[in-house]
């Protein structure tokens, strides 16, 4: 798939949250990668950039201070090359690239792994 393409299955996923979350998104940004960098893979314990899908990098609502201005956005990263290897079609490169959004908002809104894996 060509990276335009995959950055709208992005774009769709995002554009499909409900309200009550869209509205709470501040200082995030979204981008698209083919693979973590060798920092990310550290900071996400991970030893394979082909096993990361998505990252969340930054400070969950849950955290932030009161006080919480002027800081650099947080980060989530989707890796295309991943999803695309644990896939099999386009339709299931795009229900990917929605769970991993969604799953990466999660640790945005303060969700941990085992929060996430129940939900």
């Amino acid at each position: 798939m060509d990276r335009s393409r995959f950055e709208q299955l992005v774009e769709e996923a995002l554009a499909g949250l409900p309200p009550q979350f869209a509205e709470r998104l501040d200082n995030v940004t979204v981008t698209v990668e083919d693979l973590a960098s060798p920092g990310q893979m550290g900071r996400a314990g991970h030893g394979d950039p082909h096993r990361l899908l998505g990252l969340y990098e930054g400070i969950p609502l849950t955290r932030r201070p009161q006080a919480y201005s002027g800081a650099l956005p947080d980060r989530i990263t989707i890796f295309q090359i991943p999803i695309e290897e644990y896939c099999s079609s386009d339709e299931e490169i795009k229900a990917q690239v929605r769970s991993t959004v969604m799953h990466e908002l999660g640790h945005y809104f303060g969700m941990s792994e085992e929060q996430l894996r129940d939900v």
